[in-house]
C-alpha cells in the first residue's frame, strides 16, 4: 500500500513572515480531510532556530481530529523536544533528522552524528514507553555539498545502526536535490532487500521537471512511502538551485496514479487544499 505523507511543516518553516496560528490550523484541518496517510504538521524545536514553528502546540489545539483520516507527525531535534511532543496523545509519530554528513548534522541540530545517534536511541525508548513511533530522516542521504564522505555503503552503515535500535521507518532524504534516478533506485532496492523489517520512505527534493522520474525511480526500488508538499513549497536553503524544493504532491499523485495506484484520496478536498495554498503561502 502506498503511503503519502503531506508536509505542511516543511513547506512553512522557511517562510520569513509568521503565518498566523489560526491560518496554519485551518490549512492543516483541510489537509486532514484529503486522506493522506500522515500529515507532518509541526515541530517541537527551538523557537530561535525555527520561529515559524513556535506555535505548534497551539496549532494542535485547533485541529479537528474527530474522524480524522490522517495520522500526525511532529519533528523533534533533541530529547527535550521529544519529551514536549510526547505530552500530546494526538501525535502518532516523532520525526528525527539524522544526517550522513557531519557538517549538516552540526548545522541542523548542533550535535555530532554520534550524539545524534544517542539521541535517536533515547527517543526510541521514550516512544516505546508512550506507544509512539519514531521516523528517522536520513538527511543528505544521496550526497552533500560539503565534501563530507558519501557512498551508498555509508548509507547502509547508518541503516544498520538504526536497525540495531529497532527503528521501523527510515526516510531517505535527498536534502539538496542531487539524487539521480539511478541512485534512487539503487538505494531503495539494496536497503529494502537487506532490511525487510524496515519501511523505507522517500523525502526527495527536486526541480519541478524532475519529480516524476524520481518518484518512478523510487517505486522501481520498492519504495511505498512518499513525502510531498502541495505546490512543492519548502525545501532546503542549502540547495544551490532555488527551484529545488519539496516534491509537489499533486505531481507525485499524478505519477503514482499513472502507474495504476489507487491512493484513496478525496479529490474534492484536495482541490480545496490546493486553493488554500495561495492564501497561506502568498498572502
Amino acid at each position: 500500500m502506498i503511503k503519502l505523507i503531506e508536509c505542511p511543516r516543511d513547506a512553512m518553516q522557511g517562510i520569513s513572515g509568521f503565518i498566523d496560528t489560526a491560518i496554519k490550523a485551518a490549512y492543516i484541518n483541510q489537509l486532514l480531510e484529503v486522506g493522506f496517510h500522515t500529515v507532518d504538521f509541526g515541530s517541537f524545536v527551538s523557537p530561535k532556530a525555527v520561529p515559524q514553528m513556535r506555535d505548534t502546540a497551539e496549532v494542535l489545539e485547533l485541529l479537528d481530529l474527530h474522524d480524522a483520516k490522517s495520522k500526525l507527525l511532529a519533528i523533534v531535534a533533541n530529547v527535550r523536544g521529544a519529551e514536549d511532543a510526547l505530552h500530546f496523545p494526538e501525535i502518532d509519530y516523532l520525526g528525527f533528522p539524522l544526517s550522513v554528513s557531519e557538517t549538516f548534522q552540526q548545522r541542523n541540530t548542533h550535535a555530532s552524528i554520534q550524539d545524534a545517534l544517542e539521541t535517536v536511541e533515547t527517543i526510541q525508548n521514550l516512544c516505546e514507553t508512550k506507544g509512539k513511533k519514531q521516523v528517522v530522516y536520513l538527511s543528505m542521504g544521496f550526497g552533500n555539498p560539503y565534501g563530507d564522505p558519501y557512498s551508498p555503503e555509508l548509507v547502509a552503515e547508518f541503516v544498520e545502526k538504526l536497525a540495531e535500535l529497532e527503528i521501523e521507518t527510515i526516510s531517505l532524504s535527498d536534502t539538496i536535490g542531487v539524487a539521480s534516478p539511478e541512485l534512487i533506485t539503487q538505494l531503495f532496492e539494496v536497503q529494502s532487500q537487506a532490511f525487510p523489517q524496515i519501511e523505507f520512505g522517500a523525502h526527495l527534493h527536486s526541480r519541478p521537471e524532475g519529480i516524476s522520474e524520481k518518484v518512478l525511480a523510487a517505486l522501481k526500488g520498492g519504495c511505498q512511502r512518499f513525502d510531498g508538499a502541495l505546490n512543492g513549497y519548502g525545501g532546503c536553503p542549502m540547495a544551490k538551485d532555488e527551484l529545488v524544493g519539496n516534491l509537489a504532491t499533486e505531481v507525485l499523485i499524478e505519477a503514482l496514479e499513472g502507474e495504476g495506484y489507487d491512493l484513496n484520496l478525496e479529490k474534492t478536498e484536495l482541490a480545496e487544499a490546493m486553493k488554500l495554498t495561495g492564501f497561506v503561502f502568498n498572502p
